[in-house]
Formats: C-alpha cells, structure tokens, sequence
C-alpha cells in the first residue's frame, strides 16, 4: 500500500491544480484530485501556492479542518465509491444523492469516514468499516 508523507499529499494536489489551470493531461488520481479541487473554490488560492501549501499548519485548537485531509477524505470517498467498498456504499451514497446534491452528499459520507477514523483512532483498533457503512445508512435513511 502507498504511504505519502504530508508534504507528497500536499505536492500532489498542488500538481493536480496547477496542471488542471494551465489545461495539461492530468492522469490517474489527478483527475479526480482535480475534479474535487474545482469543487472546493477556498482552496484555489492554498492550491496555487505550493510553498505556503507545505509550511502551513492547520491543528484543531486553530479551529479550520485541514485542507488536504479534507481534499484526501473526498479522495478516498471517491474511490469506496468506485468500488463500492466497503459494501453497500454506493446504494447508501445514491439514496443520500436522491435527497441533495452530490457534493452535499460526499459530505456526509466524508463526516462519517471521519468520524469512523477518529473513533477507531482513539481506540486504538482498526476501522470499523461495518460502522461506518451504518453511520451512513442511518444518515441516509436506510435503517
């Protein structure tokens, strides 16, 4: 499995941007990194400034999420999404899109994956990936 530091995550999303403003190829991921940058119009200005993008510190008592882990919950949604993993994702995510929008919804998805994450953080065990599908089942109306 891939490991990126911090500052690789950061590069690459940086990359993605500018490659999508200058109209280049983007490829594997950067297409969809891309995609969900273009959605998060308070990022663009961050994006486009790779060095504050690598020295910038974002911690919970400053009270703002974190832009790339923000961006990188989107991509991992992205991808449970395009292979509905954990199962019954995509069905849980289609009935949220049947209520808002597709942003909207890979927002709920992204608090549950969130929360999921912290939960199995603090605990010190694994992702609990069964939980997680229920959080959005509930949120979803699925229950």
């Amino acid at each position: 499995m891939f490991n990126p530091s911090r500052d690789q995550v950061r590069q690459f999303f940086c990359a993605a941007w500018k490659k999508h403003l200058e109209r280049l190829p983007v490829v594997g991921a950067e297409i969809a990194a891309a995609d969900i940058a273009a959605r998060h119009p308070e990022y663009h200005a961050l994006l486009a400034a790779p060095e504050t993008a690598l020295t910038q510190d974002w911690t919970p008592d400053g009270g703002q999420m974190n832009p790339f882990l923000h961006l990188s919950l989107h991509l991992a949604i992205h991808e449970q999404l395009s292979i509905d993993q954990p199962a019954g994702i995509r069905a849980a995510f289609d009935q949220l899109r049947s209520r808002m929008d597709a942003h909207d919804a890979e927002h709920v998805l992204l608090e549950c994956l969130g929360e999921t994450l912290w939960r199995a953080q603090r605990q010190g065990t694994a992702m609990d990936a069964q939980a997680y599908i229920e959080a959005i089942r509930l949120r979803a109306g699925q229950r």
